[in-house]
């Protein structure tokens, strides 16, 4: 396993359990988690933070600590939409209605 596979396999670890302590699961398809994770771990090797994927990087070290994932947006996204702009995290009572 190369260092991006264990960087990947790490934030997985670390996002399942911020998961279960928040209350909220995971994106169910698993295609698009690995997406989700592998850019995560893809910001965390460029940057050095673990930026979310689907937000802009600036530089500006103030805006950008607003996008560390779980970024500071998360919570209400959840909240409103049922995920959170990245479709990384859910709200426990979601379900897909398309099914």
């Amino acid at each position: 396993m190369n260092e991006h596979e264990e960087l990947k396999q790490e934030i997985y670890l670390w996002i399942t359990k911020y998961a279960e302590k928040a209350g909220y699961k995971l994106n169910p398809d698993k295609k698009i988690l690995d997406i989700v994770v592998d850019g995560l771990a893809t910001n965390k090797e460029k940057y050095g933070k673990q930026y979310c994927p689907c937000r802009i990087v600036t530089l500006d070290k103030e805006q950008d600590s607003k996008i560390i994932c779980p970024c500071a947006y998360h919570k209400d996204e959840i909240e409103n939409d049922g995920m959170c702009h990245c479709v990384l995290f859910f709200r426990e009572d979601w379900s897909n209605h398309s099914e």
